[in-house]
């Protein structure tokens, strides 16, 4: 391979990368933008549960249940419905998140010792978050429920029963951005390098230039070297940035090592780039590579388990999400991040990047020279 060849490809692809202005903010504010949107935005804590209320009973029982609900720091009483339709209108409507109904016998099956009825509604169309809305008030009646026995009998009730104390290793307060900023991290890198790889032989063809390149003394592989490496370059770069961003505007620990981490990034990008030349060499106009590439984006989206599990998914699934790179970048970049484990934990994930960076890059490799000559 002639390295003149490809360092003046190298040059030319930054000359012409850059010589757009507006490809410039697209390249190094829109990631750091992007980080911290997503980092806001993706979250699953529970917080500012508005709440309705429908008080049939009306007693010093009633309200006790409501101020204590309200003075959780999670729940927020906003509306005060005065029937059933009127609580099911909030809901329907959105107002508010929950409601709850408080029967007319609330104080009176208290009094008598007897099991007293209430009722949760919330909207179960989201059912993730509504699941985890009902954990929390079900927790809060239960320390109700322990206040109202110890003030009718007078006394604390002890009996045998299982202590449990429940400790969450890596992420101590259970802060969902320490478990989706990483993972953002890694879908954005995904991102650029796919589209801006995909773009790059496009561009050549649609200016005319593809031509005259084929007609130059220059190889396949240079050709292909010169116009991959500038976009591993600046992915690595924007890596740099978002992980600098990770560490000091979310607080997000770094446990591992550095060094492990981009070695993860160096077999990703080997995929990534491989599927961006892959989608060059099948298209034939921007618009064409930039709707390829968002369908190969989605699957790899919701099969990664940045969202979902993919413990939970079918097992044709689970076998389909194995020619998936940003499932094995996840592990890797959560492991370092949060974990401080290294190769001897996360080797089955480097070798699974390898074998597939591998496949990917030499199969549009090949595919593409068929496609020069």
């Amino acid at each position: 391979m002639n390295l003149t060849c490809i360092r003046e490809l190298i040059r030319k692809e930054f000359i012409q990368l850059f010589r757009e202005k507006k490809n410039r903010p697209l390249l190094f504010v829109a990631p750091l933008l992007q980080v911290i949107i997503f980092g806001y935005v993706v979250s699953t804590d529970v917080k500012d549960v508005t709440v309705a209320v429908l008080d049939q009973a009306q007693t010093r029982e009633s309200r006790m249940l409501i101020d204590a609900l309200d003075a959780n720091r999670t729940f927020r009483i906003t509306h005060v419905a005065e029937n059933d339709h009127e609580l099911e209108k909030y809901l329907l409507k959105r107002k508010v998140h929950v409601g709850l109904k408080i029967n007319p016998d609330f104080s009176e099956k208290i009094k008598k010792g007897d099991t007293a009825d209430i009722q949760i509604i919330v909207d179960g169309s989201m059912s993730n978050i509504s699941a985890t809305r009902m954990a929390y008030i079900n927790m809060l009646l239960s320390g109700f429920n322990k206040m109202m026995i110890k003030e009718r009998l007078l006394r604390e009730m002890s009996y045998g029963r299982i202590d449990v104390r429940t400790r969450a290793w890596y992420n101590p307060n259970l802060d969902s951005y320490y478990f989706f900023v990483p993972g953002i991290v890694a879908f954005l890198v995904m991102l650029i390098s796919l589209l801006f790889t995909s773009l790059a032989i496009i561009r050549e063809k649609e200016s005319g230039t593809m031509e005259q390149l084929i007609v130059t003394p220059i190889k396949p592989m240079e050709f292909i070297a010169g116009k991959t490496i500038p976009y591993a370059i600046i992915s690595f770069v924007q890596m740099i940035m978002v992980i600098v961003l990770a560490l000091f505007w979310f607080r997000v620990p770094l446990e591992g090592s550095l060094f492990i981490l981009f070695i993860g990034v160096f077999l990703f990008l080997m995929s990534t780039l491989g599927i961006g030349l892959f989608i060059s060499a099948i298209s034939s106009t921007q618009q064409q590579a930039m709707m390829t590439t968002f369908f190969f984006i989605l699957p790899f989206f919701m099969l990664s388990g940045l969202i979902f599990p993919i413990v939970n998914m079918p097992f044709v699934v689970r076998i389909l999400t194995l020619l998936n790179p940003l499932r094995y970048f996840l592990v890797i970049i959560r492991g370092v991040f949060l974990k401080g484990v290294g190769m001897d934990v996360l080797w089955p994930q480097f070798i699974g990047l390898f074998i597939l960076g591998v496949l990917v890059f030499t199969g549009a490799i090949r595919f593409f020279k068929k496609r020069m000559d």
